[in-house]
């Protein structure tokens, strides 16, 4: 069933550029696995997600890689920073399920703003707003394009449909480098991570060939918020 339930949520989140780390921390606190397991084997879905999603996306020539490098620049360091740090499992999960609501709300409220109206990305603000957001990604596990999508998308950074395709180089980045962190905390995957793995595979194959594919701006933006608010009160109420 576990599996099965990763390779869903796997599907949906790649569909709008995400890893799913959120989903499948949830998934994993609904298991009872323990929270010294949990960050580091959701981080290590979020690299087999990713590298795959970032594969194909590069592959197609989609990514913009001059946002990107900056935001890497300064949100890697910074992710293993906040990866470092241990927080209370109530302070965790409370943190980033606030983090993720206020993340969805900032999605609704720019509902209105044309998909295709992009501004310049003055260099210093994006290397502080990755540094901001490898630190929030570091200490909460997640990744951080769950975080970056509606940033761009606020500021007008990016489209709804670039910002799909650099979330998951960002993610893959951040989530490596978290990944690392943790064994330094001593904390260390589970013991079924493989199998969780190859489910999350099967799930990022069929999500991305659905974004490149079939979704507009809207639907992106829609499914996008639904993931932020269904995450984010689960981590809150867990």
């Amino acid at each position: 069933m576990a599996c099965l339930l990763i390779a869903i949520i796997s599907l949906l989140y790649a569909s709008v550029g995400q890893a799913g780390g959120t989903a499948f921390l949830s998934l994993m606190a609904f298991f009872g696995m323990s929270l010294t397991e949990m960050r580091p084997t959701a981080l290590g879905l979020n690299i087999v997600v990713a590298a795959y999603s970032t594969w194909l996306f590069n592959r197609n020539k989609v990514v913009d890689w001059t946002i990107l490098r900056p935001l890497l620049f300064s949100s890697m360091p910074a992710s293993l920073a906040g990866g470092l740090i241990v927080l209370d499992g109530h302070m965790y999960k409370t943190l980033t399920g606030l983090v993720l609501l206020l993340a969805s709300a900032v999605m609704i409220m720019q509902r209105g703003r044309a998909a295709d109206r992009v501004c310049e990305t003055p260099l210093t603000a994006i290397v502080s707003i990755g540094a901001a957001l490898g630190l929030v990604s570091g200490l909460t596990g997640v990744g951080g394009g769950v975080f970056l999508a509606p940033t761009l998308i606020t500021l007008n950074w990016a489209s709804p449909k670039q910002t799909v395709a650099l979330s998951p180089p960002f993610i893959l980045a951040n989530s490596t480098v978290g990944f690392v962190g943790t064994f330094f905390t001593g904390q260390f995957p589970s013991p079924d991570l493989a199998l969780y793995a190859i489910s999350a595979l099967a799930g990022a194959v069929a999500g991305t060939i659905v974004s490149l594919n079939c979704l507009n701006p809207a639907g992106i933006r829609f499914i996008l918020v639904a993931v932020l608010v269904i995450a984010g009160i689960q981590l809150v109420l867990a």
